[in-house]
């Protein structure tokens, strides 16, 4: 069912494909398909799981940058390339999996939310939780799609990206210890 899924969200969009759309090209019931999934972002969900466990991997456990000791905007660099090569490759289930609110609702919203307010606190911004949301906004699907469409290359946002996290969480030494 997943991979029938994500076939259709990559030829179609996921703004174009319906459960029965899915449910017909994994060759199953809707019900069962249902039961499974109550809908499509919990799909697109499903598919984009694995791909960000993979980040979530680097950014606990992996070298710096975006792995621990290297200073917080040089992480948060780090972080905004590794997303942007992530939702280039994946653009179409990030849409599929963020509609509306839906994506401040995810476990890995809540991931990336911590790791970027303890990026915010490690470079001593007086009012982290006020930043936090500003700083994952670029990240969202709709907006690197936009970017894209107004012929922007994944390594020039990642750049851009770049500027913003060093000008925010500056460029300081690596942290001790």
């Amino acid at each position: 069912m997943l991979r029938a899924a994500e076939r259709l969200y990559a030829e179609r969009g996921a703004a174009h494909v319906t459960m029965n759309d899915i449910a017909v090209e994994a060759g199953v019931g809707r019900g069962t398909l249902y039961r499974r999934y109550p809908d499509r972002a919990a799909i697109a969900l499903a598919l984009l799981d694995d791909h960000e466990r993979v980040l979530q991997r680097g950014i606990l456990e992996g070298p710096p940058p975006l792995g621990p000791g290297a200073p917080p905007g040089e992480r948060l660099a780090a972080f905004y390339e590794a997303m942007m090569r992530l939702l280039d490759d994946h653009a179409h289930l990030a849409l599929g999996a963020e509609v509306g609110r839906s994506r401040f609702e995810t476990g890995v919203y809540g991931v990336w939310r911590t790791h970027v307010r303890m990026l915010a606190v490690e470079a001593g911004l007086a009012d982290p939780d006020a930043l936090v949301e500003p700083l994952l906004a670029p990240l969202a699907p709709e907006v690197f799609v936009r970017q894209r469409e107004l012929g922007l290359s994944v390594e020039r946002i990642a750049e851009a990206l770049g500027v913003l996290a060093r000008a925010v969480l500056g460029n300081g030494p690596a942290p001790a210890g």
